[in-house]
């Protein structure tokens, strides 16, 4: 495994704070009735109102203020009570007001935090400066012949933006920090945090500088990157890049650079020396949004279990580490696929080791998302269960396991009908061991001169006779006694 930059350049340290955008799931936009939705025809998901038309008029949606208040709750954050709405101004194709809808001085959420693991394995809290609401801008395409076209499907689609401080300090600190939010988020059920279609999407903002130095170094951001991969890599290489700059005695500048995947390099979008003037003003047509007690403590009562919560319950409950623990609940469908089958087939071990080994494992290979599969966690459990009850050994049930996967039919059908039953029967192994000692005396002699190893050699033909049918501790325990060793 190849260094870190930190590990190369021991003298220096980076800041990294993010700036999430989160796309809400909810059934219509943020300030009209128009569809929510990903991958329609373009601009058939529009009306005059996010459209931009003049003399229309906004009416915000409540279940992105009932969202907001969610995802502050869920990161420690204060709940502001009384929120207003600004314009943002600034004129571009794919947004049609030229001003988008935010909050500036007045955001729902402030100074939460988010708790990771440090490189040491200590928590790590990462403070976040404040969550607010806004719309989304539509979408823009650039043809080869130098046409562009305007998308406004995604016009007022309603967003949240996390905004972190300058806590992170490694790339997989960021990493880290980006999983725990998108599972925050997904577990919530305000988003389907999908990165492909820009439900989850994150900019970096990245500074290097002399350990010991009084200020941060200067800022560049890193945008439009779709993974938490590609921005791992992408930081890596930006501090790199940075550190080499100074270190020649050169000056960067503050400007917002993109991520190459293919060349595996960063690369020069807009310079960012001035910061750009929006002339934000509290919008007239949207009124003042209070939260009382009462529609907060009712937010709370629909709060779900959270990550961190799973996690020390999985450990308590299923007795399994918080490492593994952690890697079940990165995707919340496999944490519930997982309790689901430990339930059913009462052995959460085995569960844990089928589940992170074999099931991930077929799904990475094949591509698939676990709801998309085949494999269900009844399914999984019944295959348990047969390992459990001694009607199957592992061998067997590994070939069980990919063809009730590839064919979605259960255990004990595919046991029943290949007559895969495990090999119990003192008598029918003995004969079948004393047939391979009979075949093979010269390695007998050299086994019992001391040659260990060959023992396995002997395990794998009893197992090979038995078409790997044969209960495994049993031939084990049999061979010592015939080989006297």
């Amino acid at each position: 495994m190849s260094k870190s930059i930190l590990e190369r350049y021991p003298e220096y340290e980076l800041t990294i704070g993010m700036e999430v955008h989160v796309q809400l799931n909810t059934a219509s936009k943020i300030f009209c009735s128009c569809p929510n939705k990903f991958g329609d025809k373009p601009n058939t998901n529009i009306c005059p109102i996010c459209a931009g038309y003049p003399g229309t008029l906004p009416v915000l949606n409540k279940k992105v203020v009932d969202y907001g208040i969610m995802t502050g709750l869920a990161t420690n954050s204060t709940i502001n009570r009384l929120n207003y709405f600004s314009r943002k101004h600034y004129t571009y194709p794919d947004l049609p007001k030229n001003y988008q809808i935010t909050q500036d001085e007045n955001p729902i959420c402030l100074d939460g935090h988010v708790m990771i693991k440090d490189a040491a394995g200590n928590d790590k809290k990462v403070r976040l400066v404040r969550i607010h609401i806004e719309e989304d801008a539509g979408k823009n395409t650039h043809g080869s012949n130098g046409e562009s076209f305007v998308d406004l499907n995604r016009t007022g689609t309603p967003l949240l933006e996390i905004v972190s401080h300058p806590d992170l300090t490694s790339a997989q600190e960021t990493r880290d920090y980006l999983n725990k939010l998108h599972a925050i988020v997904v577990y919530l059920g305000v988003s389907d945090g999908n990165m492909e279609e820009g439900s989850f999407r994150a900019d970096t903002n990245i500074s290097v500088r002399k350990k010991g130095a009084p200020a941060y170094g200067t800022r560049v951001e890193l945008k439009n990157i779709n993974s938490f991969k590609f921005i791992a890599q992408a930081i890596e290489f930006e501090a790199e890049r940075q550190i080499t700059m100074l270190e020649s005695g050169e000056r960067i500048t503050q400007e917002t650079r993109l991520w190459d995947s293919k060349k595996n390099q960063t690369y020069f979008m807009r310079s960012k020396e001035e910061a750009q003037d929006y002339r934000f003003f509290t919008d007239p047509d949207l009124p003042a949004v209070y939260i009382d007690d009462a529609w907060l403590e009712a937010i709370k009562k629909t709060l779900p279990e959270l990550p961190d919560a799973k996690i020390a319950r999985f450990q308590e409950q299923y007795g399994v580490s918080a490492y593994d623990a952690g890697v079940l609940i990165e995707e919340q469908v496999v944490a519930n696929f997982f309790e689901q089958a430990a339930k059913l087939c009462g052995n959460a071990k085995l569960t844990l080791n089928w589940v992170s080994r074999d099931v991930l494992g077929y799904l990475k290979e094949k591509k698939l998302s676990i709801t998309s599969s085949k494999i269900t966690p009844a399914l999984l459990a019944e295959l348990i269960c047969a390992i459990d009850k001694g009607v199957i050994n592992n061998k067997v049930a590994q070939d069980i396991f990919l063809e009730m996967a590839e064919s979605g039919k259960s255990p004990q059908q595919i046991i029943q009908d290949q007559g895969l039953q495990q090999i119990d029967s003192v008598e029918e192994i003995e004969a079948v061991i004393k047939n391979v000692i009979a075949a093979n005396p010269d390695n007998v002699a050299k086994l019992q001169a001391g040659n260990e190893r060959l023992f396995g050699f002997f395990v794998g033909q009893v197992m090979k006779e038995t078409k790997g049918k044969g209960n495994p501790q049993l031939i084990n325990d049999l061979l010592r006694k015939y080989l006297v060793i």
